[in-house]
């Protein structure tokens, strides 16, 4: 399997692009990992012998956490991130990857790798943890503001065989994000959309309230991409400032860093469940091309972990699946 990684793109790059595609290919020397971007500073964190399983694919541009997503595709055509997409298009790697301007990594899909045969539009996903020690597939999360109600069943079906194949869930169950659980609550999109999950081959219950998401009422959670963003904004927000707090709290006396030392095992192990580098990077499910985005904020663990994503997406022909699951339940159909 290759693997392209946009090694420019991210808060941390190149360093943590690199370390981390040197720690994927140790823990699964099959691999060969392709770093796209300004070759020079890729070497900088490179070991002088370098690993025969790691190539630089030289890239002059980069495209910005900040520039305009189409407009920046556009002209830098030379960019880490373009080129690493054309890359996959290509066929020239199995997979690709970027921390990058999530955007531009939409847009440089659409453009370059293309939507699947009856996918209107592709979902941006995110793994949400939750008390039951898995995480919580949530599509879309931002890649599409809007949707129609056939969308979001195509949204369904893709996650729902993401968390099957990638993820290892035996027949995942599908929720409605909503504002009730009731049938018939929300607005016009999900009520319309509630019937089409119930016809639909999935494994669907019904609608999840965003309080019960975290206790994983759902396995794959589904909503148009503007609620996706917020709820995803929310939780990263809440468990963020739940630690700086907790952090602020132990720290305020000798009797609490007494027991924060005793709760240390404990705590340690909850800020793991709550880590989003522990999951690596989600897919942009609906591409002809499997791409795959990392969080933003990836260190070396994070971006080795997405790698790891990538290979089980890739060994699972998760694109394959889902493609003839669309062509035998005929949902690219518009309602």
């Amino acid at each position: 399997m290759r693997i392209a990684v946009d090694a420019m793109g991210g808060d941390h790059a190149p360093k943590s692009t690199v370390l981390g595609a040197l720690a994927a290919i140790k823990e699964n020397p099959a691999i060969t990992v392709v770093l796209v971007g300004d070759e020079q500073a890729i070497r900088n964190h490179l070991p002088q012998d370098i690993p025969a399983n790691i190539e630089i694919v030289p890239a002059a541009e980069v495209i910005l956490p900040d520039d305009e997503p189409v407009r920046a595709v556009r002209r830098k055509k030379n960019s880490s991130l373009v080129v690493a997409v054309e890359m996959a298009r290509e066929k020239k790697v199995d997979a690709m990857i970027s921390a990058g301007n999530t955007g531009a990594l939409m847009t440089a899909g659409l453009l370059y790798a293309g939507r699947m045969d009856g996918i209107e539009r592709p979902a941006l996903c995110a793994y949400i943890p939750n008390t039951k020690g898995r995480v919580t597939l949530t599509l879309d999360v931002g890649a599409n503001m809007d949707a129609k109600p056939h969308q979001l069943v195509q949204y369904a079906v893709m996650g729902s065989l993401y968390a099957e194949k990638v993820l290892g869930f035996e027949r995942p169950t599908v929720g409605l994000l909503n504002v009730g659980t009731e049938e018939g609550k929300g607005n016009e999109l999900t009520k319309a959309v509630f019937p089409l999950l119930q016809e639909a081959d999935l494994n669907f219950i019904g609608n999840v309230e965003a309080r019960d998401v975290m206790q994983g009422a759902c396995d794959v959670l589904v909503c148009d991409g503007f609620v996706g963003n917020v709820l995803l904004k929310a939780v990263e927000g809440a468990a963020s400032t739940i630690f700086s707090q907790l952090k602020q709290e132990f720290m305020s006396s000798l009797i609490n860093k007494l027991g924060a030392a005793i709760l240390k095992p404990g705590l340690v192990r909850f800020k793991k469940k709550m880590d989003y580098a522990e999951y690596g990077g989600a897919p942009l499910l609906g591409l002809k091309s499997p791409v795959i985005k990392a969080h933003g904020s990836s260190n070396e663990r994070a971006m080795k972990n997405a790698i790891v994503s990538a290979t089980r997406f890739i060994q699972q022909d998760v694109n394959e699946i889902i493609q003839q699951s669309l062509q035998k339940n005929t949902l690219g159909e518009s309602e």
